[in-house]
């Protein structure tokens, strides 16, 4: 291991992310009674420009009449290359201390995060707050996939990294059928057979982003979260993508209908039978601590150190699950 490490941000149950538009108070009110680990109230795309004020209003009545329990509360403000965005910090932070995240879209380079850092900061100062606003951040542009790596440094303030495929694909002239979905243009033809017969497999146009998001968030201690599937009445489909995500890293998902949360928060946690197994391979090493081994087999298969740091992080999120 490198001598160096970055530590884990902030904690926090993070696999599935209900967006909520800012301008319909009865959505809010139901996304608080939901099942999602994370509620974001969107003042961006949802809302229109000549509603953006309103939003607002509804948002800071939300935030501070709305019982949310344990649920973490972001809420997703307008780009910085729009005329909104001080308005969205400044009424929101000022006026809600039970605020938990402010979700900035489109960051391309990580002046965009230490702009929003300063002023959020200037905020907290001002009114003597001692509990810390976090950022999450939209990587949804060609730019910002780009800088990932150097945004992912740009501030201790930054929580999570959330991909967006749709802005993606318009940033970068991908053809994209669906929001978060494949495209059966994209894919590969297998070596002929014995008769000279080829198949095509289709393959995920997303995954060399993801991939990057995901070793980016998780070196320098980020949650990475996958982006909507815009066509929730593929179940069949959202299910496999978000398994998809799940196998290669990712800690959770955002959710763009109600009906969506079961499957993301089904996909993001441990199987029962996974949970089972870590366990014992906690305490299979443990053993082999006391009687001063250093590796030792279970069930047919020779596990070390770094099947324990895998098993502890299944079983730090069955923790967190449960005390949910």
């Amino acid at each position: 291991m490198s001598l160096t490490s970055y530590e884990p941000v902030t904690p926090r149950l993070h696999r599935s992310e209900l967006a909520v538009p800012a301008s319909n108070p009865k959505m809010i009110d139901k996304a608080s009674r939901s099942t999602a680990d994370v509620v974001f109230l969107d003042l961006e795309d949802s809302v229109a420009p000549d509603d953006k004020p309103r939003a607002r209003r509804n948002v800071v009545a939300a935030l501070n009449d709305i019982d949310w329990g344990k649920k973490t509360v972001s809420v997703r403000i307008n780009g910085l290359d729009t005329q909104y965005t001080y308005r969205d910090v400044i009424e929101v932070v000022e006026a809600c201390p039970r605020l938990d995240l402010l979700f900035l879209p489109k960051v391309g380079v990580p002046a965009d995060v230490y702009a929003l850092d300063v002023l959020v900061t200037q905020i907290e100062q001002e009114f003597r707050r001692q509990k810390r606003t976090g950022i999450e951040v939209m990587i949804e542009t060609a730019l910002g996939l780009c800088n990932v790596e150097a945004i992912a440094q740009s501030s201790r303030r930054l929580e999570a990294m959330c991909f967006g495929s749709g802005d993606f694909a318009a940033s970068t002239s991908a053809r994209s059928t669906t929001i978060g979905g494949l495209n059966p243009d994209y894919g590969v033809l297998s070596e002929p057979d014995a008769n000279g017969k080829r198949e095509y497999f289709q393959l995920d146009p997303w995954h060399a982003a993801h991939a990057r998001i995901v070793t980016a968030c998780r070196a320098y201690g980020l949650r990475p979260i996958d982006g909507p599937y815009s066509d929730f009445n593929d179940a069949d489909g959202f299910r496999v993508s978000s398994q998809r995500a799940a196998a290669l890293g990712f800690e959770g998902r955002m959710a763009i209908h109600p009906a969506q949360i079961e499957a993301i928060n089904q996909a993001f946690s441990p199987a029962p039978d996974e949970v089972t197994r870590a366990r014992r391979i906690v305490d299979a090493m443990a053993q082999a601590a006391r009687d001063g081994r250093g590796a030792v087999q279970l069930d047919g298969r020779m596990i070390d150190i770094a099947n324990i740091r895998m098993a502890q992080r299944v079983l730090a999120k069955a923790d967190a699950i449960a005390g949910a």
